[in-house]
């Protein structure tokens, strides 16, 4: 009688796995969806595509007659409906559930609107500096490459 009872309780808990899984997995993915619009990222896509064509135009002057397309181009498929799912699916890989609704009520205050706003314009600025910093450097870069490639057996 006990062993029956025991296989029966371990095959429900086998079957409704998959189910708490599931509902585990929604709610998770609900989570992240909310931050993602506490946060405004749905707002903030068209900027970041006209940083892009900014950038672009900057580091390839030639392309300056091409500016709408590229707008179009990047408004096309740089937009909520487009990455939702997969920024999502990203959040989801780095955040548990909790961690979410943590971020979530954090993002809901005034410090966390302001970061929310600023955060994506550092962080650019912070890779155009990284870039002009490596940019700066690369005859130093070109000469760490030819002091490898005249060492014996340094081409590679």
């Amino acid at each position: 009688m006990r062993t029956m009872l025991s296989c029966c309780l371990i095959t429900i808990a086998v079957l409704l796995t998959p189910a708490v899984a599931v509902g585990d997995e929604k709610s998770h993915r609900k989570a992240a969806e909310n931050l993602l619009i506490v946060m405004e990222v749905d707002k903030s896509l068209p900027t970041i595509a006209e940083h892009v064509v900014e950038t672009q135009l900057q580091q390839n002057p030639q392309l300056a007659p091409q500016r709408e397309i590229l707008q179009r181009f990047l408004t096309k498929y740089v937009n909520w409906e487009s990455v939702k799912e997969d920024t999502i699916t990203a959040y989801t890989q780095e955040f548990t559930e909790p961690e979410l609704k943590k971020l979530t009520e954090f993002y809901k205050t005034p410090v966390g609107k302001k970061a929310s706003e600023k955060m994506p314009q550092l962080a650019f600025l912070a890779g155009q500096l990284g870039l002009k910093k490596a940019q700066a450097q690369q005859a130093e870069l070109r000469q760490m490459l030819e002091d490898q490639q005249s060492k014996p057996g340094g081409g590679g």
